[in-house]
């Protein structure tokens, strides 16, 4: 057992860990970087890129189908799913790899590996052959899936977003549950390639990120059109069988509906990874969740000199913010206890479903009633996306009464990867809806559409 002294420890090698490595280094203290499984970000080896490798995939094989609409005949759609999953993991590895060779290129004396362990508040056990003192710790451990308890003992018919990306070919049938950001962009890109795929959402009806009661509605719509959705409900039961899995569902109306699958996809959101950490050994309050409580705004634990980032904080589950977490708790754990807040960029959270889904600033649910007004865009006659086949949808933008400035968009449509930049770029620099309005717009594009809503929230004020 080697004992060792450092002045910062991040237990975590991902996308915050790795930030929050940097901060400290250039801030000129010693630091140290654990990992105890592999090296790569969750947004690499099992988020971000290849969900979207999926997506490309899935979209590919819907502009096939989608061409005869436009008067172009094609014999028909053939899905490889072989191919489709060895350009995945390819690619997939392809990613990762920078991501290793970026960790590997760090000095070898500041790369730990092990599963860390509090002692108490600065004092970290590795596995067995190690001990670390360590002035400050950043916490950058990341998150894991959750597992309903209805689907408990499914054995290996029961999957995690994780899994998917290993298949070697698509199965028949999946049944997704959840229908949140990984499960509608996995569920609806796994359809379009084919599987049998049917979407169960629970007992509120959320779907996505969305908050907004209409634009929900019009999604439970647009997506319900294309894509077997059980939008509100709970499931009842999840047995084995010869044939795969029977899943047993009970909808918000009374009725029931159950089926078979080859497997069920658990989509359900996803819990940071603590329980290891041995975090009772240390002065940290906890909450029900045994995630230590702290500071939104300094990433600090209580009075502790531990600090929390990315995921595992519960907060955004998104890379940028997970970076954004890990500079500011490297740099507060190099500097404590001099902390500082963290400079929050304007909230901007993405959904690559189709149409997509893009949540800026402020939510609808965090509003204050009789406060701002909503402005709204539906797609069905907007030109540039009717011209596209892609005239789905409806957007909402949120604009102050009083001070005339957006305080956020709940968008549901086409593109709305790239509107969602421009509202939040808009919401960062605080404008109003007339700065916006005299901004240029282009003809025909979809941001003409945005124009709309603008329009609409400038003639309620």
């Amino acid at each position: 057992m080697q004992t060792l002294r450092t002045d910062v420890a991040i237990i975590g090698a991902g996308t915050a860990g790795l930030s929050a490595y940097r901060a400290a280094k250039a801030e000129g203290k010693q630091a140290v970087l654990i990992e105890g499984g592999a090296y790569g970000t969750t947004c690499a080896r099992v988020g971000c890129m290849p969900s979207k490798l999926l997506i490309a995939a899935a979209e590919a094989a819907h502009a096939v189908q989608l061409a005869p609409r436009f008067g172009v005949n094609v014999s028909g759609v053939e899905v490889d799913g072989r191919a489709v999953m060895a350009r995945l993991r390819n690619e997939r590895d392809r990613f990762v790899g920078f991501v290793v060779d970026g960790v590997h290129a760090l000095p070898a004396a500041d790369r730990l590996v092990g599963h860390a362990r509090f002692i108490d508040d600065n004092l970290l056990q590795l596995g067995d052959h190690t001990t670390l003192r360590a002035a400050s710790v950043v916490i950058a451990t990341g998150s894991t899936p959750i597992v309903p308890e209805a689907l408990a003992g499914l054995g290996d018919r029961l999957l995690v977003n994780d899994d998917v990306f290993e298949w070697q070919d698509l199965p028949r049938s999946v049944a997704v549950v959840g229908a949140g950001v990984i499960g509608l962009e996995l569920g609806q890109a796994l359809a379009r390639l084919g599987v049998r795929v049917t979407l169960y959402g629970g007992s509120r009806g959320h779907i996505g990120p969305l908050t907004d009661p209409q634009v929900i509605d019009e999604a439970h719509r647009v997506f319900g059109a294309t894509l077997h959705l059980e939008p509100r409900g709970r499931v009842v039961s999840a047995s084995r069988t010869e044939a795969g899995v029977t899943l047993r569902y009970a909808r918000a109306d009374g009725t029931h509906s159950e089926d078979t699958f080859d497997y069920v996809l658990a989509a359900a959101g996803r819990r940071p990874n603590v329980a290891h950490l041995g975090l009772a050994n240390t002065s940290l309050e906890l909450d029900a969740h045994g995630v230590p409580r702290y500071d939104a705004a300094t990433l600090q634990a209580g009075r502790a000199p531990v600090f929390l980032a990315g995921d595992v904080n519960d907060a955004h589950a998104l890379l940028h913010e997970a970076a954004d977490d890990g500079r500011a708790a490297g740099r507060n754990a190099a500097r404590f206890p001099a902390v500082e807040p963290v400079a929050r960029r304007a909230a901007l959270a993405i959904v690559f479903s189709d149409p997509q889904i893009a949540i800026v600033g402020q939510a609808h649910a965090t509003l204050e009633a009789g406060t701002f007004v909503t402005g709204a865009v539906h797609f069905e006659d907007q030109g540039r996306s009717r011209v596209m086949l892609k005239n789905h949808g409806l957007g909402h933008v949120y604009v102050d009464r009083e001070t005339r400035r957006l305080l956020g968009a709940e968008w549901f449509g086409p593109a709305a990867e790239h509107i969602g930049h421009l509202l939040a770029w808009s919401a960062q620099m605080r404008l109003s809806v007339d700065d916006m309005l005299a901004m240029p717009f282009y003809h025909p594009v979809i941001e003409e559409g945005l124009r709309t809503a603008l329009r609409d929230a400038a003639a309620q004020l």
